[in-house]
Protein backbone atom coordinates (compact mmCIF):
# COMPACT_ATOMS: atom_id res chain seq x y z
CA UNK A 1 0.00 0.00 0.00
CA UNK A 2 1.37 3.27 -0.77
CA UNK A 3 2.08 5.82 2.09
CA UNK A 4 -0.52 8.13 2.97
CA UNK A 5 -0.12 11.76 1.15
CA UNK A 6 -0.22 13.32 5.00
CA UNK A 7 1.78 12.89 8.15
CA UNK A 8 -0.79 10.70 10.77
CA UNK A 9 0.84 12.71 13.52
CA UNK A 10 -0.37 16.12 12.37
CA UNK A 11 -4.18 14.56 11.76
CA UNK A 12 -3.52 12.80 14.99
CA UNK A 13 -3.18 16.49 16.83
CA UNK A 14 -6.02 17.89 15.20
CA UNK A 15 -8.48 15.23 16.01
CA UNK A 16 -6.42 14.53 19.91
CA UNK A 17 -5.98 10.96 19.19
CA UNK A 18 -2.81 8.69 18.61
CA UNK A 19 -1.63 8.55 15.58
CA UNK A 20 -1.79 4.98 15.56
CA UNK A 21 -5.64 5.14 16.30
CA UNK A 22 -6.70 2.31 13.36
CA UNK A 23 -9.35 4.69 12.72
CA UNK A 24 -7.52 7.79 12.11
CA UNK A 25 -5.02 6.00 9.63
CA UNK A 26 -8.25 3.93 7.86
CA UNK A 27 -9.18 7.83 7.37
CA UNK A 28 -5.86 9.38 6.26
CA UNK A 29 -5.11 6.68 3.66
CA UNK A 30 -8.93 6.44 2.58
CA UNK A 31 -8.42 10.14 1.58
CA UNK A 32 -5.17 9.61 -0.28
CA UNK A 33 -6.61 6.98 -1.70
CA UNK A 34 -9.60 9.50 -2.76
CA UNK A 35 -7.24 12.03 -3.70
CA UNK A 36 -4.71 9.66 -6.19
CA UNK A 37 -7.79 8.62 -7.75
CA UNK A 38 -9.08 12.08 -8.45
CA UNK A 39 -6.05 13.29 -9.73
CA UNK A 40 -5.39 9.95 -11.58
CA UNK A 41 -1.77 9.62 -11.03
CA UNK A 42 0.35 8.34 -7.64
CA UNK A 43 1.28 12.04 -6.57
CA UNK A 44 4.10 10.64 -4.43
CA UNK A 45 7.62 9.77 -5.99
CA UNK A 46 8.12 6.79 -7.71
CA UNK A 47 11.07 5.54 -8.98
CA UNK A 48 12.42 3.48 -11.59
CA UNK A 49 8.56 3.12 -12.73
CA UNK A 50 8.21 1.74 -15.92
CA UNK A 51 5.43 2.04 -18.30
CA UNK A 52 4.60 0.62 -22.63
CA UNK A 53 2.82 3.37 -24.45
CA UNK A 54 1.16 3.87 -27.61
CA UNK A 55 2.67 5.98 -30.66
CA UNK A 56 0.31 8.45 -31.85
CA UNK A 57 2.21 9.48 -35.13
CA UNK A 58 2.75 12.75 -33.25
CA UNK A 59 6.33 14.42 -32.17
CA UNK A 60 5.58 13.97 -28.89
CA UNK A 61 3.72 11.23 -26.49
CA UNK A 62 2.50 11.99 -22.80
CA UNK A 63 3.82 9.55 -19.98
CA UNK A 64 1.03 9.05 -17.29
CA UNK A 65 2.13 10.26 -14.61
CA UNK A 66 4.03 13.65 -13.24
CA UNK A 67 5.96 15.59 -12.38
CA UNK A 68 9.20 13.51 -14.07
CA UNK A 69 12.05 14.01 -12.06
CA UNK A 70 14.44 11.45 -14.52
CA UNK A 71 14.04 9.43 -17.25
CA UNK A 72 15.98 6.25 -17.22
CA UNK A 73 15.53 4.70 -20.75
CA UNK A 74 13.16 4.85 -23.83
CA UNK A 75 12.96 2.20 -26.40
CA UNK A 76 11.45 2.04 -29.77
CA UNK A 77 10.34 -0.61 -30.91
CA UNK A 78 13.37 -2.63 -28.67
CA UNK A 79 15.67 -0.18 -29.61
CA UNK A 80 17.48 2.35 -27.35
CA UNK A 81 16.54 5.80 -27.95
CA UNK A 82 19.08 8.47 -26.69
CA UNK A 83 18.22 11.33 -24.60
CA UNK A 84 19.32 14.59 -25.97
CA UNK A 85 19.87 14.04 -29.69
CA UNK A 86 16.71 11.33 -30.62
CA UNK A 87 14.15 12.14 -27.80
CA UNK A 88 13.59 14.87 -25.11
CA UNK A 89 11.45 15.11 -22.12
CA UNK A 90 9.56 17.47 -19.96
CA UNK A 91 8.69 17.18 -16.28
CA UNK A 92 5.06 17.86 -17.26
CA UNK A 93 5.47 14.27 -19.12
CA UNK A 94 5.81 14.91 -22.18
CA UNK A 95 8.32 13.31 -24.56
CA UNK A 96 9.54 14.61 -27.46
CA UNK A 97 10.87 12.75 -30.88
CA UNK A 98 13.68 14.88 -31.96
CA UNK A 99 13.55 14.68 -36.20
CA UNK A 100 10.64 12.93 -36.06
CA UNK A 101 7.79 11.51 -35.22
CA UNK A 102 6.79 8.64 -32.95
CA UNK A 103 5.05 5.78 -35.10
CA UNK A 104 1.43 5.58 -35.24
CA UNK A 105 1.52 1.64 -33.19
CA UNK A 106 0.30 0.21 -30.19
CA UNK A 107 2.74 -0.47 -27.42
CA UNK A 108 5.97 0.39 -29.34
CA UNK A 109 7.55 2.56 -26.50
CA UNK A 110 8.84 1.31 -23.39
CA UNK A 111 9.98 3.90 -20.98
CA UNK A 112 11.67 3.59 -17.46
CA UNK A 113 11.14 7.11 -15.52
CA UNK A 114 10.86 8.87 -11.99
CA UNK A 115 8.13 10.86 -11.12
CA UNK A 116 6.11 12.68 -8.14
CA UNK A 117 6.79 14.56 -5.41
CA UNK A 118 9.33 14.06 -2.25
CA UNK A 119 7.93 15.82 0.00
CA UNK A 120 4.44 16.25 -1.04
CA UNK A 121 3.11 19.63 -1.42
CA UNK A 122 1.94 21.35 1.56
CA UNK A 123 -1.53 21.98 0.00
CA UNK A 124 -1.93 18.13 -1.26
CA UNK A 125 -1.36 17.21 2.65
CA UNK A 126 -3.58 19.84 3.69
CA UNK A 127 -6.84 19.02 1.97
CA UNK A 128 -5.87 15.08 2.55
CA UNK A 129 -5.91 15.70 6.16
CA UNK A 130 -9.43 17.54 5.63
CA UNK A 131 -10.59 14.63 3.81
CA UNK A 132 -9.70 12.32 6.50
CA UNK A 133 -10.59 14.46 9.32
CA UNK A 134 -14.44 14.34 7.75
CA UNK A 135 -14.31 10.54 7.21
CA UNK A 136 -13.02 10.10 10.56
CA UNK A 137 -15.66 12.09 12.04
CA UNK A 138 -18.49 11.07 10.17
CA UNK A 139 -20.33 7.98 10.05
CA UNK A 140 -20.28 7.04 6.61
CA UNK A 141 -23.60 7.31 4.69
CA UNK A 142 -24.91 9.37 7.91
CA UNK A 143 -26.20 13.20 6.92
CA UNK A 144 -28.90 13.58 9.95
CA UNK A 145 -28.46 11.77 13.41
CA UNK A 146 -31.04 12.22 15.72
CA UNK A 147 -30.98 11.37 19.70
CA UNK A 148 -33.53 12.24 22.00
CA UNK A 149 -34.95 15.28 21.18
CA UNK A 150 -31.91 16.71 19.66
CA UNK A 151 -31.25 16.68 15.89
CA UNK A 152 -27.33 17.20 14.14
CA UNK A 153 -27.47 17.51 10.37
CA UNK A 154 -23.83 17.10 8.89
CA UNK A 155 -22.76 20.00 6.39
CA UNK A 156 -23.43 18.88 2.75
CA UNK A 157 -19.45 19.41 1.85
CA UNK A 158 -19.08 16.22 4.82
CA UNK A 159 -22.04 14.20 3.07
CA UNK A 160 -20.51 14.75 0.09
CA UNK A 161 -16.72 15.06 0.40
CA UNK A 162 -15.45 17.81 -1.56
CA UNK A 163 -14.28 20.98 -0.14
CA UNK A 164 -13.51 23.86 -2.59
CA UNK A 165 -10.25 23.45 -1.33
CA UNK A 166 -10.03 19.87 -2.62
CA UNK A 167 -11.19 20.92 -5.83
CA UNK A 168 -8.95 23.54 -6.31
CA UNK A 169 -5.97 21.48 -5.31
CA UNK A 170 -7.06 17.88 -7.86
CA UNK A 171 -7.67 20.45 -10.41
CA UNK A 172 -3.91 21.88 -10.07
CA UNK A 173 -2.23 18.32 -9.74
CA UNK A 174 -4.76 16.90 -11.81
CA UNK A 175 -3.19 15.51 -15.41
CA UNK A 176 -5.13 16.58 -18.25
CA UNK A 177 -5.41 13.65 -20.55
CA UNK A 178 -8.58 14.26 -22.25
CA UNK A 179 -9.52 10.65 -21.74
CA UNK A 180 -11.49 11.50 -18.70
CA UNK A 181 -15.20 9.36 -19.55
Amino acid sequence: MPEPLADPEELAASLGVPATDPKLLWALNAASRRFRGAVRHPVSLVAGDTVTLDGNGQRSVLLPAAPVTAVGSIALDGAVLTVGSDVDWSTDGYLRRLGGCWPDRLRCIDVVYTHGYDPIPEDIAEVVIDQARALYRIDPGVQTRTVGGQSVTFGVQAAIGVTAQWAAAVERYQLNRGDRP
